[in-house]
């Protein structure tokens, strides 16, 4: 029979070893807790991104509208203003000034020329002084007011879309900024 002293001996072992298992297992839990809340924080910081994405997109979406209606509003005013200034040509070009200052063919070709976009043409190509025929002077104002009218269209139509383009830069910037604020309040 085994002395008291060995089955003592035995007896605090076996409960050294169920207490080292014991602790080993509870630190295996603690690790497996502490990963899993360090992964719920690094979704929670995405789930944030992506709402601060989506408000963000959301903003830009229904102030789109807005501008597009603001375009149209400022195209229609510019085409109104100008059918009002061609209105008023016959009052302010007369068929009187029509006859009396008939209109170079040198202007034309150099008119046409830069309308197209292209170098002036050779001025040997004819008179510069001469009529050009069938052209009045009434008629280069309405053409005249005409490009104009279409110059102030365009404008408008690129400063819409410059207030689009800023829009959506500061779209694409606030969900950075919103995880960036959201970071520093932790």
């Amino acid at each position: 029979m085994p002395s008291l002293r060995l089955l003592s001996s035995m007896a605090l072992v076996a409960v050294l070893a169920l207490a080292a298992a014991g602790g080993w297992w509870q630190a295996r839990r603690l690790a497996a807790a502490q990963a899993a809340v360090s992964q719920a924080a690094a979704e929670r910081e995405a789930l944030h991104a992506t709402l601060a994405r989506l408000r963000a997109e959301l903003d830009a979406a229904r102030a789109t509208p807005t501008l597009i209606t603001r375009y149209v509003d400022r195209v229609q005013h510019v085409q109104a203003a100008a059918h009002a200034i061609r209105q008023e040509i016959p009052a302010h070009v007369t068929p009187a000034a029509d006859a009396a200052c008939p209109v170079p063919a040198g202007f034309v070709r150099i008119h046409d020329a830069a309308a197209a976009g292209l170098p002036a043409p050779d001025p040997a190509a004819g008179d510069p002084d001469a009529p050009a025929p069938g052209l009045a002077l009434s008629t280069v104002a309405d053409t005249v007011a005409d490009n104009y009218a279409t110059c102030h269209a365009i404008t408008e139509q690129l400063t819409a879309l410059q207030d689009w383009a800023q829009r959506q830069a500061a779209t694409e910037q606030q969900p950075e900024t919103a995880a960036a604020d959201a970071m520093v309040t932790r």
